[in-house]
């Protein structure tokens, strides 16, 4: 026992001697950066909280924001806020989880001496007659649970900050920034156009055309684009390294090894529309896992034994004191997602998609618009 004692103190103390090693090379850092103003400390600086938050908030709101009013037409107003602000804190635990086990991982790393420092409208007629069916119930709840569905950047961002240590609730933070934009613009454009939104998956199709409606469009084209680079950055980086790229210091070199990993997902995007009934599938099949479940089950697998939650880089959170609490919570987690998200959802959204796929066409000029007075006549 004082034998394990004093190597527990000495994993600890170094830890610690880590850490405020690396605070001292990031104040130096700073000072040096805002000594001199200069374009890249504006807009290349990287490592900071507000880099991480800023990051997480802008890849968290993407088309999804134009399909969550469909989402709402489909479940009705109230079950439309309460589930995304449900899944919004559920999304920002299983974060949570993963900032614990990347701190987790950086540790044992750190002590094999592995170096870190690279790093509103008003329309007439319109009716809100909520959830009818089942089916659009659930899809309409898959889709919101697929809104909080930006974990796979998380470890990127975090081992770009300097202090990664504090990302824990960054996600929260960002989830929270992430509510003012999302739950106004669902709830005011399904309040305007009501059960219209059950034939529209994307809300700028009900729109009046102006150019306001150019900007949105335009605006959401160019974030669209950032997100896309966001998102893919995990892919990026394995595909360089199966070619033997990604130490390579040249970012033109870089980029067009890239290119056979955009191509073909750019190709697919213009196939098909990922609106609606699309997101919805995709939401249930692969996010259920990939955002909610795979952290849940990892987290406890990493500390399922004793020796690992008494040596934890990262203890329980203040307001789950146990590790009973946080398995309970991981458990429920694991299960909620499996039945309601994976199951229940993944039936309603695939049943949904097949009722429409005949709406969406390859290479469709106009999604989801109704057809011409010609092509009705023929």
């Amino acid at each position: 026992m004082p034998g394990e004692k004093q190597a527990e103190e000495a994993i600890v103390e170094s830890f610690n001697e880590s850490t405020e090693n690396e605070e001292k090379e990031v104040e130096l850092e700073e000072k040096g950066d805002h000594s001199i103003f200069s374009v890249k400390s504006l807009l290349w600086h990287g490592g900071s909280v507000y880099d991480a938050w800023f990051s997480c908030a802008s890849n968290q709101v993407a088309q999804v924001l134009l399909t969550l009013p469909y989402s709402f037409s489909q479940m009705g107003m109230l079950s439309g806020i309460i589930l995304q602000i449900f899944y919004g804190v559920l999304g920002s635990w299983t974060a949570y989880l993963i900032s614990v086990l990347y701190v987790e991982y950086r540790s044992r790393k750190e002590k094999e001496n592995v170096s870190f420092k690279n790093h509103v409208i008003q329309a007439e007629g319109v009716t809100h007659q909520g959830p009818t069916k089942l089916v659009l119930y659930f899809t309409g709840a898959t889709n919101i649970l697929y809104t909080f569905g930006g974990h796979a950047v998380t470890v990127e961002i975090m081992h770009a900050m300097w202090k990664p240590q504090k990302f824990k609730s960054i996600y929260l933070l960002a989830t929270l920034y992430v509510f003012t934009l999302t739950i106004p613009s669902a709830t005011s454009v399904y309040w305007a156009f009501g059960d219209q939104l059950l034939d529209h998956s994307n809300a700028f199709s009900l729109l009046p055309h102006s150019a306001w409606l150019d900007a949105a469009v335009i605006l959401m084209l160019i974030h669209q684009f950032i997100t896309f680079g966001f998102a893919c950055t995990p892919l990026y980086f394995v595909w360089e390294k199966v070619v033997g790229m990604h130490d390579t210091k040249s970012i033109c070199l870089r980029a067009v090894c890239r290119l056979p990993v955009v191509i073909p997902i750019w190709f697919l995007a213009i196939i098909f529309p990922f609106f609606g009934p699309i997101n919805s599938a995709v939401g249930s099949l692969l996010v259920s896992f990939t955002v909610y479940i795979i952290p849940a089950l990892a987290h406890m697998f990493t500390y399922k034994s004793a020796s690992a939650r008494k040596n934890a880089a990262e203890k329980p959170p203040f307001f789950l004191p146990s590790w009973t609490a946080v398995y309970a919570l991981n458990t429920f987690t694991v299960i909620w997602v499996l039945v309601i998200g994976f199951g229940l959802g993944g039936w309603a959204s695939m049943a949904n998609f097949i009722k429409q796929v005949d709406t969406f066409g390859l290479f469709a000029k106009c999604y989801q618009c109704p057809p011409s007075p010609s092509s009705v006549h023929h």
